[in-house]
């Protein structure tokens, strides 16, 4: 397919583009109909819910509310109610308003503050808050405000409301892609290599959104589903055309041809992608174990769009393959490789060098690797679920400010009513008895409606009080039980507390599901046992981890206000399911991408140390390189405007950090240095039985010479490896080993040694052949080598004179 592809590229091109812009076409005219329905079957708030729903079929749009204060005097005084009456009037009369409730009417008496200074006014639209125009929002906005004057505060809250304080749209995902471009452009050293991951991610990206835009119309999507799915999409889309175009890359300065170097490209990393997006897709789709209705919407996009990176990954990309050439190299690279002809890659100096420090000093390394994780872990202990409001937003905000102005006239719990739904029966009983309740401000029954009763509740706490919480449980099992009513507790702040305590009691069965399913995965993978255990405790540390920065910033507050996003408050309910179903996909990425080169040089070698030294040394760069791209696009979410798009955004950037600098590239290998050969162990009755399934296989180091490899099967080949040092101990990178015949007259393996001088070539069977040696600044010597069935470990010191064996 990767050939087709390169060489059809005209075709394939057109066929996205066609895809992007029909697609674009359909939502556009088709618009959204995102839906936020919290409520889950077999909850009182659910119940209560169905109630007001059979009472009041009717629904009467969103409705609002415009606040106002007087520094003296009171909000009933001339010079107050001749600025505020002729702006409310103004906006009942606009189109899409369909009614304004006024305090100054006789029935308005409870809308105005017991010391008179603070007054609000309820503004209801004929559409729910998505549904009403902008234009409409900002123009009720504006007429409310223009008549402040000094004295005379008028601030506006809502979900309406709110959307006039959303920053463009697109912003976030603008700034995470120029980032992005920032670190490929470093990485590559190419504007035409840097901007293919970018165009890929992009294409996909761009499908995806506007195709959830359509499948909004035929089931739930909730609002903050889009803004999830840009989130991973855009991570995973440029990281994925990372991998392989860096591999691309790598074959043509090998000598390999551009449509040869696409083609082995997506033969290797290509394979590990649609492995890595389909690990990804499935530990999305372990949401559904929580069986949220709200959470399925979540995995329809966010899979979505992982898919159509995938899929742009393995089409688009080769096709811009094609469309490139010798252009994927920077003009340096092209000069170079023209003058000086094919030359190996050469793995990153610092990164070998720390492999090295890492296999020295595992225990040491391990110790303070967990030390760190601990620590940050910690603020995890006192977690809190619950959901953001605008109490929540910053400060300058008029929702922040209408909010804390409701509060302060009319209580904290004025912003978050509880409604406790009646069906027959008596009610003055039970109004009574809540009235005498701890916690309870305020009562009001509305009248009767098809024999159902609300009674509104108005607590002494803010909505995301523990008291709050607290006086639910005892409306729910004291005070109504003992009333002999059959009642139950609804509104937004009962739903969403029954939301957290749904999720609380489900995570340990999706946690379980998504670790088990990891953990089959790289038992299939590895054939190992050791490796995915270490695998799943080390996602649960990085969960512990990102989860503990989490609550320091939002909970606690730790630099809420400098970061530009508002107050702290509890974390959302739904937050930890879908960060850990993006945790398990990106972490399992990067493990598979750094184990699978470990497990190839284990098969090889059979040598623990030589397999995770080397691993880690050739993955590092790319995996940290991947890993600062994922960072910059989370991070800039705090720029969406959306309160739980930034908490996800800091929460992944964060677990992405930990993951790739700190697990993968120190505890994990030290680890595993450690464990030694353990880490490979399989039962036998276990191996017969399992699938076998290829990751990544091991890239060429040149075309026309074929790498050191072992058979599968009984044909005899071995292996010759070791290092190349001089006589001060020091390691020679770059070093050309080439294995002949006895007779010097046959080729038979021939590779460059590391940075940190290891080196590792293929005899095809038993025997006595000639290894030859040549480095800079070195004489080229050659001396006879004589293997059997087993890895000869034969080591080489370099001096002016000879070459000499150390063992």
């Amino acid at each position: 397919m990767a050939r087709w592809c390169y060489r059809h590229r005209l075709v394939v091109l057109f066929l996205w583009l066609g895809a992007l812009f029909g697609v674009g076409f359909a939502g556009s005219a088709a618009g959204t109909d995102y839906a936020d329905t919290f409520s889950l079957p077999n909850t009182d708030s659910t119940r209560a819910y169905d109630l007001m729903e059979k009472a009041f079929p009717e629904s009467s749009g969103d409705t609002d509310t415009v606040v106002w204060k007087v520094d003296d005097g009171t909000v009933r005084d001339s010079s107050v109610r001749s600025r505020i009456e002729p702006a409310l009037e103004e906006i009942g009369q606009m189109k899409g308003v369909g009614e304004v409730s006024s305090p100054y009417v006789s029935q308005g008496g409870s809308q105005i503050s017991e010391n008179g200074r603070i007054a609000y006014a309820q503004v209801t639209f004929t559409e729910q808050a998505n549904g009403v125009p902008k234009e409409l929002v900002e123009d009720v906005v504006d007429t409310a405000q223009a008549a402040e004057r000094e004295g005379l505060q008028v601030e506006l809250g809502g979900q309406a409301i709110t959307r006039t304080q959303e920053p463009p749209t697109g912003i976030a995902e603008l700034v995470g892609i120029v980032a992005a471009a920032v670190v490929l452009f470093l990485a590559f050293g190419s504007v035409f290599a840097m901007l293919l991951p970018l165009v890929v991610a992009i294409a996909a990206l761009g499908t995806g959104l506007m195709a959830t835009s359509l499948l909004s119309h035929v089931t739930s999507v909730p609002e903050v589903a889009p803004l999830l799915g840009s989130l991973i999409g855009l991570g995973v889309g440029i990281d994925y055309a990372l991998f392989i175009v860096t591999r691309h890359r790598k074959g043509i300065l090998r000598g390999m041809k551009p449509e040869d170097a696409a083609v082995t490209a997506l033969n290797t990393s290509g394979r590990a992608v649609l492995f890595a997006g389909g690990t990804v897709c499935i530990a999305l789709a372990g949401m559904l174990v929580m069986n949220m209705r709200f959470l399925d919407g979540v995995v329809i996009a966010t899979s979505l769009t992982v898919v159509l990176s995938v899929l742009a990954a393995t089409t688009l990309l080769p096709a811009l393959l094609g469309l490139l050439g010798m252009r994927v190299l920077s003009r340096r690279q092209r000069r170079r490789l023209a003058a000086t002809g094919p030359l190996p890659q050469e793995e990153s100096g610092l990164a070998a060098r720390w492999s090295v420090y890492v296999e020295k000093r595992p225990r040491s390394v391990a110790v303070m690797a967990l030390v760190v994780m601990a620590v940050l872990a910690l603020p995890v202990l006192s977690l809190r679920l619950g959901a953001t409001d605008q109490g929540n937003h910053q400060e300058s905000t008029t929702t922040r400010q209408a909010y804390d102005l409701l509060a302060e006239g009319f209580g904290p719990g004025f912003n978050g009513p509880l409604q406790v739904v009646v069906e027959g029966g008596e009610t003055d009983a039970l109004v009574s008895s809540i009235r005498s309740t701890e916690g309870v401000a305020q009562v009001a029954a509305a009248p009767p409606s098809q024999g159902v009763t609300v009674i509104q509740v108005v607590p002494t706490t803010s909505p995301q009080s523990e008291q709050t919480d607290q006086l639910i449980d005892r409306l729910r099992d004291d005070v109504i039980p003992a009333s002999g009513t059959e009642a139950h507790v609804g509104g937004v702040t009962a739903v969403f507390k029954d939301f957290a305590a749904v999720t609380a009691d489900r995570l340990p069965y999706f946690v379980a599901a998504i670790i088990s399913l990891g953990f089959l995965l790289l038992l299939v993978a590895f054939r190992s046992i050791v490796v995915p255990l270490t695998a799943a405790l080390m996602n649960l540390i990085a969960a512990a981890a990102s989860f503990g920065v989490l609550v320091a910033i939002f909970q606690w507050g730790w630099g809420t206000e400098l970061l530009g996003i508002g107050k702290e408050g509890p974390i959302t309910a739904f937050l930890p399911v879908i960060m850990l179903s993006l945790l398990f996909g990106l972490s399992m990425d990067y493990q598979v991408f750094l184990v699978s080169r470990m497990h190839e040089e284990w098969v090889h070698t059979k040598d623990n140390a030589r397999a995770v030294r080397v691993g880690l040394a050739e993955t590092s760069r790319v995996i940290n390189s991947a890993a600062l791209i994922m960072i910059c696009v989370f991070s800039a979410f705090v720029l969406s405007g959306d309160m739980e798009g930034a908490m996800a955004g800091i929460g992944l950037a964060a677990a992405v950090a930990l993951d790739a600098f700190i697990l993968r590239t120190a505890l994990v290998p030290a680890a595993m240095h450690l464990l030694g050969n353990s880490n490979w162990w399989l039962p036998a009755g276990l191996e017969k039985r399992l699938p076998h399934l290829a990751v990544e296989p091991r890239e060429e180091s040149e075309p026309d010479v074929p790498h050191a490899r072992v058979p599968d099967g009984d044909g005899g080949a071995t292996v010759v490896h070791g290092f190349v040092r001089t006589p001060d101990g020091e390691p020679v990178e770059g070093a050309a080993l080439t294995l002949l015949s006895t007779g010097g007259g046959r080729q038979l393996d021939r590779v460059t040694s590391l940075a940190d001088g290891s080196y590792i070539v293929s005899a095809p069977a038993p025997g006595t052949y000639l290894l030859s040696v040549t480095a800079d600044g070195h004489p080229s010597r050659a001396r006879h080598v004589s293997v059997d069935g087993q890895p000869l470990v034969y080591d080489v010191e370099l001096t002016e004179d000879e070459v000499d064996a150390v063992n």
